[in-house]
């Protein structure tokens, strides 16, 4: 049983996990991962092939939400950032990054920095680096209009997110949550 532990505890637990490289695991066929960038694909195979005389072995991702299919060498997974999906716990931890208004950082940037800052955090492929753009976005959207690139960059995020939390949670769970169908984007509904 999970212990349960205080805002402050969890919101500690939360920016440490921000910062940390995922641990990487081996995949196996029909297993769930993340790919960076592009989100929750399935493994559908693991394929040889040769390539400037070394054999190199790859995982063949199909990606849930455009139906791409990406290669990754095996021995190269971690550095790309392709990672198994989150747990319940750590979805958790991304819920309470997406309420925290407080960390939200006054805005005196141009949209331009603001984008190439929120674009690398989604490049990095950390779910809990995506909740920051997200909730950061959310909320500067409350006090200002967003640019066309921020907007989709927004959506995107939102995408991201959803996939995985869904998977983490049951989906019936994840529209049940308070506050969070706002900042998800959830019909209450649907």
């Amino acid at each position: 049983m999970r212990k349960t532990l205080g805002p402050t505890q969890t919101m500690i637990r939360a920016r440490a996990k921000i910062r940390q490289k995922p641990v990487f695991s081996e995949f196996k066929i029909g297993q769930s991962a993340v790919y960076p960038g592009h989100g929750v694909g399935v493994v559908i195979a693991i394929e040889s092939k040769e390539i400037m005389g070394a054999k190199t072995d790859f995982y063949i991702i199909e990606i849930q939400e455009t139906g791409m299919r990406v290669m990754v060498p095996k021995k190269n997974a971690a550095n790309v950032g392709l990672r198994p999906i989150i747990s319940r716990d750590e979805a958790e931890d991304v819920l309470t990054i997406l309420k925290d208004r407080a960390s939200v950082k006054s805005d005196f940037q141009t949209w331009n920095r603001r984008y190439r800052e929120y674009m690398e955090k989604i490049k990095t492929g950390s779910i809990y680096e995506i909740a920051e753009v997200l909730r950061d976005l959310y909320w500067i959207k409350s006090e200002k209009e967003l640019s066309f690139g921020e907007k989709n960059m927004m959506d995107n995020a939102r995408k991201l997110l959803i996939k995985e939390l869904t998977i983490a949670y049951q989906k019936t769970e994840l529209h049940s949550l308070p506050d969070m169908n706002k900042i998800l984007g959830i019909e209450s509904g649907a």
